[in-house]
């Protein structure tokens, strides 16, 4: 699997359809279908994008989204295209695959509907003219983060979840990464934020919580408020990181909301997209969404930082990088030596 920095063809997303993401309300809905079109022509500033909508939100999909984004019908639960899409792969001769895990609703958890979900995998390889690599482990794509020389961070609770993968170790959810994802070293996290552990989140993505930006170098979600549980969490992340993986890391602080109605929060500037030429931010009407850009930028040198309102995300249970899902350029064997 190359790095997220790699040459991208296009970028997969979804849209909101009926549901926990899209809302019950009229002004809800209009917030969801806003965000998430609000992303794709961010990222079509870069590189095409494809929308895929479920039948009963074409209406909506061609009111909120613009010509410039390609828009194909198909069944739909929900609108997290990294967790519901495939995770893109080079063969060895440089060409591209899909890998298809199982998809079963974050863990089987009992609010979620994964029926038309579990599907999308092998329809977005199809679309992309992409041979599948079918996997029978239950994961996501914002379970996983790579380098593209073969580290994959991934999380206790996410992969070894007795609701996604009962019954496996870590040797055996190591050896299904080497064989689809090319993972050769795989840093095991202890856990994930708060928020994102309780009932509507996804048990510990490690995509709110760290990025590989460079070979060695990761940025890592930093929360130091006292009274924040995440502290501790972060803490305890990087007392892992440091212990063993010898990763040289930076710190991304985390914005200075604490909370939000329904507790303390898991917004994260981790959740970026990386693109063609730019890196698609998340913001948040806090006094450090200019920092945060600014760290990206010097991650990614060269790279324009678009940031978007994310707080209608992860109200919904994630962010910017949850809901895309990026598709590399094949290269030729050459050029990967």
């Amino acid at each position: 699997m190359p790095s997220e920095g790699a040459p991208q063809d296009r970028v997969w997303m979804a849209f909101p359809s009926a549901g926990y993401s899209l809302g019950d309300t009229e002004e809800a809905r209009h917030q969801a279908r806003s965000t998430w079109a609000a992303v794709a022509h961010a990222i079509a500033q870069f590189e095409p994008v494809t929308m895929l909508v479920d039948p009963d939100e074409i209406g909506a999909a061609k009111r909120y989204v613009s010509q410039d984004i390609e828009i194909v019908e198909a069944p739909l639960n929900d609108a997290w295209m990294r967790d519901i899409g495939p995770t893109f792969v080079h063969a060895d001769d440089g060409s591209v695959a899909a890998v298809d895990w199982v998809f079963n609703g974050w863990g089987a958890q009992d609010w979620a509907r994964w029926d038309r979900d579990a599907k999308i995998g092998a329809t977005v390889a199809e679309l992309a003219g992409v041979p599948v690599v079918d996997s029978p482990l239950v994961n996501e794509g914002g379970g996983i983060q790579v380098d593209g020389e073969g580290t994959v961070l991934v999380t206790e609770t996410v992969q070894l979840d007795p609701g996604r993968n009962p019954g496996l170790s870590r040797a055996d959810v190591e050896a299904e990464l080497a064989r689809t994802v090319g993972a050769a070293k795989v840093v095991w996290l202890p856990r994930g934020l708060t928020r994102d552990s309780q009932r509507f989140g996804t048990r510990g993505h490690v995509d709110i919580v760290a990025a590989i930006t460079a070979p060695g170098r990761l940025l890592l979600h930093t929360q130091t408020a006292d009274e924040h549980p995440d502290t501790l969490v972060c803490k305890e992340i990087r007392s892992t990181l440091e212990g063993a993986y010898g990763f040289d890391i930076v710190e991304m602080p985390a914005p200075t909301i604490l909370a939000d109605g329904d507790g303390y929060v898991d917004y994260s500037y981790i959740n970026h997209l990386v693109v063609n030429g730019g890196v698609i931010a998340c913001s948040f009407d806090d006094p450090r969404d200019a920092d945060a850009a600014a760290i990206l930028a010097e991650q990614y040198p060269g790279r324009s930082v678009v940031s978007v309102d994310a707080r209608p995300l992860f109200e919904r249970g994630g962010g910017i990088h949850c809901i895309t899902q990026q598709q590399p350029s094949p290269i030729n064997r050459a050029e990967r030596v």
